[in-house]
């Protein structure tokens, strides 16, 4: 039985390391006010964002599909781990030994299988890396030369090499503690007739890292003509690598393609390695497949879909690259940035391009670039006789979609006026007429229901407010909580979790029944349980335990929401408007309360009971004053 991780490490753990810091590595973040950070949810497709991250609450929400939680929960969630797995990478992250119950800690015992196998590649790349200065390795060297990379480009890399017998790795993983099963369901070995083997062996090495930086999978070069394997040999699918959703180079162009708004999508590895080398340091290639919608959803968290933003193809000019391009254009609308191409002069690859005319070139080729709809359009121009009346109808009807689909609209329009150019249409407002028509289909059928046509004013990276954001459905106990006469008491309630000195004492003193939402008031219970406001003034732990106290996973999802949801002022919250807040939601019980009496006396007036009756108009003078009051003084009457 698998030991169970100490309490008080699991509390370091989740202390030490920032959520966003965590979160940043799988998306880009920026400043949503009120010290609170956005961006494009990983959970779920959108064109705005609408996943906010508290750093100082430490959680995150998503108000487009309701996933939230804390750190721990991120990383479960996104990569798919268990609740130990996730404590033992967050606790590598920060440097923390984690101490096991029942029974100790047994490496490859009690370490999650996923951990383990991210273990296994670790050790496997510093392996490889090693090789690669031995004479065994001078082929590879040679091969790494001959494109013009020297020994640190190798090592900026991680560059390594497998050598040649038939079993060096595997024995060298067994002697670190890993048993068989777990070498052959790594890929980094495979069953041979006497046992596992190695699965690369003579190659040049190129590690695969996710976005998180973690080594997932290998790429290996065929280096000897004895070798029989394909010229590229990578992992196979594992629970670690699926070559659908990992960009090689992704872990060092994130940073720059975040702050750049630009990817530039390239072929292959030697490809990433001149255009990086070359100072295109946004350079990703796919691994061993076509490009697709798995890449794109990495690159659109990162690229944060804002109008500026941009992806560049490069492809070789030849029939294959041509065909690569056209494909990649069927992908443009899953893209709100715009989509470029970079052609190759004679052939060449970037990194062909950069040995034989230096760095400079490579740079010109990316800023070279032209729009791919520009591309497609030619293409389709050269498929028709242009010379005749049905050859010109013929292409106007297949390009025409085309310059249909391009999402800013007055490019659209200049590019719809330069189609008849290129057709040779001389009437040219009719190929305008019919690209708007078009237009226009495509975005009344997005309305209806249809395919997604994204608006060009959410691709600005403009978050709609969370009311905007959420589904027709939403999940959840925010459902129907919105309406105006609850609206500030879920604007204190976030007071109360967000800024608890702000509210406090005053919040303390309010009974669950001032909340006229049940769950609102589950949520004033939660609160009193964990200690209440004032304690949590001062107190990093607060909203944690607040968590902590809900009794269910419905209440604890929303008191993460109400942790993480801005706050519904402009400016930096101070105690007047916590005042207002709190003034609001007492007057609202204030009122409830004297309608109640009033009801109340009148019936024991009506029965005869005009002592109980008196009683409840003497409450009800004295609520009544206390109603007066609070609208005159405000909080001050608290």
């Amino acid at each position: 039985m698998a030991g169970r991780i100490n309490d008080d490490d699991v509390k370091a753990v989740r202390d030490a390391v920032p959520i966003d810091a965590v979160v940043s590595e799988y998306l880009q973040l920026r400043n949503a006010g009120g010290g609170n950070l956005k961006g494009l949810c990983p959970f779920h497709d959108e064109k705005s964002p609408s996943f906010h991250v508290s750093p100082a609450k430490g959680l995150y929400h998503c108000f487009g599909c309701q996933e939230g939680g804390d750190t721990v929960d991120f990383i479960m969630k996104i990569d798919h781990l268990s609740f130990a797995e996730t404590i033992e990478r967050l606790a590598s992250q920060a440097g923390i030994t984690l101490r096991y119950e029942e029974g100790g800690y047994t490496p490859g015992r009690q370490q999650g299988e996923r951990t383990r196998l991210v273990e296994a590649h670790k050790i496997a790349a510093q392996f490889y890396a090693e090789q690669l200065d031995g004479a065994e390795a001078e082929i590879a060297r040679a091969f790494l030369a001959e494109r013009g990379f020297d020994q640190s480009a190798a090592q900026h890399f991680g560059l390594g090499y497998s050598p040649a017998g038939w079993d060096h790795l595997t024995r060298f993983l067994r002697g670190r503690g890993f048993s068989d099963q777990e070498l052959v369901l790594s890929g980094l070995s495979q069953e041979g007739r006497r046992g596992p083997i190695d699965r690369f062996r003579g190659r040049l090495m190129w590690p695969i890292r996710d976005i998180a930086g973690e080594v997932v999978g290998f790429g290996a070069r065929k280096l000897r003509e004895d070798d029989n394997g394909p010229k590229y040999l990578n992992t196979p699918e594992t629970p670690l690598y699926r070559k659908s959703h990992v960009l090689y180079g992704i872990d060092l162009a994130k940073k720059e393609i975040a702050k750049t708004s630009r990817a530039v999508v390239v072929e292959g590895y030697t490809d990433v390695m001149a255009c990086h080398l070359s100072g295109i340091t946004t350079a990703i290639a796919t691994c061993g497949t076509s490009f697709g919608e798995g890449h794109i959803k990495i690159l659109r968290r990162l690229l944060m879909d804002h109008s500026g933003s941009e992806v560049v193809f490069t492809f070789d000019g030849d029939a294959a690259g041509q065909k690569a391009a056209l494909r990649a254009f069927e992908d443009d609308q899953k893209f709100a940035a715009e989509t470029s191409i970079a052609i190759t002069p004679g052939g060449m690859d970037p990194c062909d391009l950069r040995l034989a005319k230096g760095d400079a070139a490579v740079a010109d080729l990316v800023e070279s670039r032209t729009p791919l709809f520009e591309f497609a359009l030619r293409h389709v121009a050269s498929r028709h006789n242009l010379d005749t009346t049905v050859g010109r109808a013929a292409a106007l009807d297949e390009a025409a979609p085309i310059v249909a689909r391009i999402k800013n609209s007055s490019i659209q329009h200049e590019s719809a006026v330069q189609l008849a150019g290129m057709l040779g249409i001389l009437d040219t407002q009719f190929v305008v007429r019919r690209v708007s028509q078009l237009a226009r289909w495509a975005r009344e059928r997005g309305r209806d229901g249809g395919p997604d046509q994204a608006r060009p004013q959410q691709r600005r990276g403009q978050a709609a407010p969370p009311e905007q954001a959420r589904p027709a459905a939403p999940r959840g106990p925010a459902l129907n909580l919105r309406s105006p006469a609850r609206r500030v008491e879920r604007e204190l309630l976030k007071l109360a979790l967000q800024r608890p000195d702000l509210v406090s004492p005053a919040f303390d003193a309010y009974g669950a029944d001032e909340f006229t939402a049940p769950p609102y008031a589950v949520v004033r219970q939660c609160i009193e349980d964990a200690g209440g406001a004032t304690a949590g003034a001062a107190d990093p732990s607060y909203v944690p335990r607040v968590r902590e106290a809900a009794p269910d996973d419905t209440v604890r999802a929303m008191v993460t929401e109400l942790a993480v949801e801005p706050l519904l002022t402009r400016r930096d919250p101070d105690e007047a408007y916590a005042g207002v807040q709190l003034a609001t939601v007492r007057i609202a019980a204030v009122d409830a309360r004297i309608a109640d009496l009033e009801g109340a006396a009148r019936r024991s007036e009506a029965q005869g009971d005009h002592a109980g009756s008196a009683a409840m108009l003497q409450e009800l003078w004295v609520l009544q004053q206390y109603g007066k009051t609070l609208r005159e003084r405000g909080a001050a009457a608290l």
